[in-house]
């Protein structure tokens, strides 16, 4: 799975650090972890933003044939020599868990969950830059007019505004292309 360009384009266009991405997708794969394996407890993910890697790996203590109590943090010594025939009772299995393991759906739910949890840093960062702005002047060309309320894109920061009808000028009528100037009257 290569992330690197995906950092990349985030970074640049959704305005979303590496460290706050890469939290995102650690939280995305622990919570698909849990659902498959009932706790994220004893596994590492591991997210290489210079590689453009993502790793998950599976820690179990090794012990005797037949002792195993709990194989959520144990594993019998015969399991773990078939990853690995170094392995001695008493260490620590490092297992590799690859994605295709946790099925279709599973992906197909982290994806929704990876964009919806993007989305909502992207609405944040909006909200905050707009929020110190209340009462300032920006400039915007008229992208969308509905019944009720016209669509602007402001010039700085390309962004939609909203601009209801009980805030415009009576008489005023806007078509799409036009340059329009408001004031940032309430940030929701």
């Amino acid at each position: 799975m290569n992330l690197a360009d995906i950092f990349a384009d985030f970074k640049a266009g959704k305005n979303i650090d590496r460290p706050t991405m890469v939290r995102v997708l650690e939280d995305v794969f622990r919570t698909l972890i849990r659902k498959k394996y009932g706790s994220d407890e004893n596994f590492d993910v591991i997210v290489n933003t210079q590689k453009g890697d993502l790793e998950l790996w599976r820690v179990r203590e090794i012990v005797p044939d037949g002792e195993v109590t709990d194989d959520r943090s144990q594993i019998s010594i015969s399991e773990a020599l078939a990853i690995d025939e170094d392995y001695e009772i008493g260490e620590e299995c490092y297992e590799q868990l690859y994605l295709i393991d946790f099925g279709r759906r599973a992906i197909q739910a982290a994806r929704q969950t990876l964009i919806s949890r993007l989305m909502e840093l992207e609405k944040d960062d909006i909200y905050k830059s707009y929020k110190d702005r209340e009462g300032d002047i920006v400039v915007g060309e008229v992208h969308q007019i509905v019944k009720r309320e016209v669509l602007i894109v402001d010039d700085a920061t390309g962004h939609e505004l909203l601009m209801p009808r009980e805030e415009m000028i009576r008489g005023d009528f806007y078509r799409k292309g036009d340059m329009v100037r408001g004031i940032i009257k309430k940030v929701e």
